[in-house]
């Protein structure tokens, strides 16, 4: 049915040069598997790159610096809340709740934020007791080692502004320590 017998000119070229045959056929390989990986990788994540490397100490000790986080889209699955999953238990990273990774104000070019959902709040809904008006609907964001203080309080990363959904680039799902020192990966604070 299918002919897997090489073609007669890679024949001819393999048999005068084994070693450069040889060489190649190992980068064919090499690339294939490479391929194949960034595939599956693809597949689970339903985002490109799959990955995002930590970058400073706002999640310690649950992620730490130089960690790869693997993460996957929301249309993989939905993002639980801190406070949501203080009745079912839920937790990633040691915590209730997810943990997620956004472009602040939804500016690709701004660093990603890796941090919690803590809460959803609606528009025109204070968005902390006794604070402003949530301008518009999204998320309430925290880092682990932020000591209480939102993402939308005293800091420069979404300051009043919930994280909308449409800036949200994954929910972090593990993460395998010092591997995100390696420098083709994306970065997030």
């Amino acid at each position: 049915m299918f002919n897997l017998k090489p073609p007669e000119f890679i024949k001819k070229f393999s048999d005068a040069h084994p070693k450069i045959y040889g060489f190649l056929s190992d980068i064919v390989f090499s690339l294939s598997v490479v391929f194949v990986i960034a595939l599956a990788l693809f597949l689970y994540s339903g985002v490109w790159p799959p990955m995002v490397s930590v970058n400073g100490m706002s999640m310690y000790p649950d992620l730490q610096n130089g960690d790869l986080v693997f993460i996957q889209g929301l249309d993989r699955g939905t993002v639980q809340t801190y406070d949501n999953s203080t009745s079912t238990g839920y937790n990633t990273f040691n915590e209730l709740g997810n943990v997620i990774i956004y472009d602040p104000f939804g500016d690709p070019s701004r660093p990603l934020v890796i941090h919690r959902a803590i809460a959803w709040v609606n528009a025109g809904q204070p968005m902390w007791q006794g604070g402003p008006a949530a301008p518009s609907s999204g998320y309430m964001t925290l880092g682990d080692n932020n000591h209480g203080v939102y993402d939308q309080m005293a800091t420069n990363i979404c300051y009043l502004q919930p994280v909308k959904p449409q800036w949200i680039v994954g929910i972090a799902r593990f993460e395998i320590p010092y591997l995100g020192y390696l420098d083709f990966i994306r970065t997030a604070v």
